[in-house]
C-alpha cells in the first residue's frame, strides 16, 4: 500500500477531534478451489478499509468506515467520526487512545506468495490429485494472499505491517470413507502438497469398512486440527479480559490456580517464528508473547486497552477493530509441544479413538467450556496400542478444560492452522478421557 501511513495520517488534522485514530486494512486474496477431482473456481479478491475513531470531549467516541482509501476519503471519514462522536453519550470507561511505541518483527512477506498465478496453484492441485487412489475424488482449495495493516494516531503511533499466507485443504473420499489434511504457511514454498495429499489418502485407504462403536467416555488421540479446533475455542471462551474482569470466563478468579493438567503450556505470541501474526494490535499497542496456561497453571488473559483499565492493568497487544464491546482476545495460541511422535501416542493407547478433526463444532455452555460437535474425515478405532480400523463418526459434548485435565501425552509435531481469523499452533495430544454423546450412522 504506497504511502499508507501517509495516507491515513491524512485524517489526524480534522477539525474538532480531541484524538483521532485511523486503522488501515488491505487483503488481497486468490483461491483455487477444486471438487470431484476438477477445479471449478479460480477468484481474486482485493479488499481494503480505513476504519477512523474520532474523540470528543475527552469521553465521547465515534467510529466511521469506508473503502474509499483516497486523502479525501479518508479524511471525510473522519469528519463523519467528529459528527458521530459530537452525539454519542459520555463513555466514562473509555481508556484514551494508545502511545506511541516501537514494534517488534512477526509473519513473513513473501513475494512470491503475494503474486502466485492461478497456474502455480493448478499445480499444486494437480500435484494432490495425482495421488488418488482407485475410486478416490477429491475436493479442496490452494489459496494465497496478501495483508497490510497501518494504525496511525494523533499520538504519534504510526505502525505497518505486511504479511503473507498460504494454505491448501484436502478432502478424499473413497467409496465409504474420507479422509483430510491440511497445511497452513507464510510462504507457499514452504507448503508441501504431496504430503498434504498423501496423509488425507492414506485415512481414506485406512477408514474402509467403518464399524459401529458406543457412545461414552472414550480415550482418545486427537491429532493437530482437532487440537487446533479446542485451542482456539479455550481463547474465546475462557482467555478474553472482559469476561474475566466480569466473572463470565471459566478462569474469573483463577489465575494462579491450576485449571489442566500441567503437561499443557499455552502461549499467545504472534511474534514466534512461523506464525503468522502481526507485532501491534488495532489500537496500536505492541504485541508480545502472552503466557495463558504455564504447566497447568492459568497466567494471563488478553486485554485491549478498555479490558485492561476494567482490570486495572495495561493492554497485552489483542485488541481487535473499534467498535469492539467484547474486549481482546489471543489470536495466535501456540500449545507446547512434547517428545512423542503420533505413533507413540496410539502405542499408549489401550482400546481408544483417534480423531483427525472436529466439524461443526459450536459452543454449549462458556462458563465451563463445554462445546459440542462431531468427528470428521478420519475417526479410527485403537486396540492394544494399534489402529484397527475406521469407525463412524460420533457427536461430541465436551468441556475443552475438563478434557485437557486428562492429558496423559503430548505429540511433538504442530500443526498450524486458522480459525476465528487467527492462526493457531498445536500438536497431537492423548486423553484419558473425551465424552461422545451419541452416534451417527456415516
Amino acid at each position: 500500500m504506497t504511502g499508507a501511513i501517509e495516507l491515513a495520517a491524512a485524517a489526524l488534522d480534522v477539525t474538532g477531534a480531541d484524538g483521532v485514530e485511523v486503522l488501515l486494512t488491505r487483503d488481497d486474496t486468490a483461491l483455487t478451489r477444486f471438487a470431484e477431482s476438477r477445479i471449478h473456481q479460480n477468484t481474486a479478491r482485493v479488499d481494503g478499509e480505513a476504519r477512523v475513531r474520532a474523540v470528543v470531549d475527552g469521553t465521547r467516541v465515534g467510529v466511521v468506515a469506508t473503502n474509499d482509501l483516497t486523502p479525501d476519503g479518508v479524511r471525510r471519514a473522519a469528519e463523519a467520526a467528529v459528527e458521530a462522536a459530537r452525539v454519542t453519550p459520555h463513555d466514562a470507561s473509555f481508556p484514551g487512545l494508545a502511545p506511541k511505541a516501537e514494534y517488534g518483527t512477526a509473519g513473513e512477506d513473501d513475494a512470491a506468495t503475494a503474486e502466485a498465478s492461478p497456474a502455480e496453484r493448478a499445480a499444486l492441485v494437480a500435484t494432490m490429485l495425482g495421488h488418488l487412489g482407485s475410486g478416490m475424488v477429491a475436493a479442496g482449495t490452494a489459496e494465497t494472499g496478501r495483508r497490510e495493516l497501518v494504525v496511525v494516531n494523533s499520538n504519534g503511533v504510526a505502525g505497518y505491517h505486511a504479511s503473507t499466507r498460504a494454505s491448501l485443504t484436502c478432502l478424499v473420499s473413497g467409496d465409504d470413507s474420507t479422509g483430510w489434511a491440511e497445511d497452513t504457511a507464510g510462504s507457499l514454498g514452504a507448503l508441501s502438497a504431496d504430503d498434504v495429499a498423501l496423509r488425507a489418502v492414506g485415512k481414506v485407504a485406512a477408514g474402509r469398512s467403518p464399524r459401529d462403536v458406543e457412545p461414552g467416555d472414550w480415550q482418545v488421540v486427537l491429532e493437530a486440527p482437532a487440537v487446533g479446533t479446542l485451542v482456539e475455542w479455550l481463547g474465546w471462551l475462557a482467555f478474553g479480559g472482559r469476561e474475566v474482569a466480569e466473572g463470565r470466563s471459566a478462569i474469573s478468579g483463577r489465575l494462579g490456580e491450576r485449571v489442566c493438567s500441567p503437561l499443557v503450556t499455552l502461549v499467545d505470541d504472534p511474534l514466534a517464528r512461523g506464525m503468522p501474526g502481526s507485532p501491534f494490535d488495532a489500537e496500536g499497542t505492541p504485541k508480545r508473547a502472552l503466557p495463558l496456561i504455564t504447566d497447568g497453571v492459568a497466567t494471563g488473559v488478553a486485554h485491549d486497552r478498555m479490558s485492561a483499565r476494567l482490570a486495572g492493568t495495561e493492554s497485552t497487544g489483542h485488541a481487535l477493530p473499534a467498535p469492539n464491546p467484547e474486549g481482546g482476545f489471543p489470536a495466535n495460541p501456540s500449545l507446547r509441544p512434547g517428545d512423542a511422535s503420533l505413533d507413540d501416542l496410539v502405542a499408549g493407547c489401550s482400546r481408544a479413538l483417534v480423531v483427525t478433526r472436529f466439524h461443526y463444532t459450536n459452543a454449549v455452555h462458556a462458563l465451563s467450556t463445554t462445546l459440542t460437535g462431531m468427528t470428521r474425515d478420519g475417526t479410527f478405532l485403537v486396540e492394544d496400542g494399534r489402529v484397527v480400523g475406521g469407525v463412524r463418526n460420533l457427536r461430541f459434548t465436551q468441556s475443552v478444560l475438563a478434557a485437557l485435565s486428562t492429558v496423559e501425552a503430548v505429540g511433538r509435531e504442530t500443526g498450524l492452522g486458522t480459525e476465528f481469523g487467527g492462526s493457531v499452533r498445536v500438536p497431537a495430544l492423548r486423553l484419558g478421557s473425551f465424552h461422545f454423546s451419541s452416534a451417527t450412522t456415516f
